[in-house]
């Protein structure tokens, strides 16, 4: 199934990829779209890479304390 592109800007990065490459445009527009395919897929969702995080960065256990504004108001000095 043929591929039109109509868009000039488009066409102009095609052809300046193709070139710097030394291939065709076809050949150009089929490593782009398979580079991308690839980068998709080892892309790691950024759910997993939070329960990574917290895996590897657990927060510290509780310790009962109410965190009102007392307790901000002792830690900044009682202003």
């Amino acid at each position: 199934m043929p591929l039109f592109i109509k868009d000039d800007t488009t066409a102009d990065l095609v052809a300046q990829l193709a070139k710097e490459r030394g291939t065709t445009k076809q050949a150009a527009v089929k490593q782009a779209v398979q580079a991308e395919l690839t980068r998709m897929a080892r892309t790691v969702p950024l759910r997993d890479r939070f329960a990574a995080l917290r895996a590897s960065h657990p927060l510290p256990p509780r310790t009962g304390q109410a965190a009102d504004k007392a307790f901000f108001d002792e830690l900044s000095g009682g202003l």
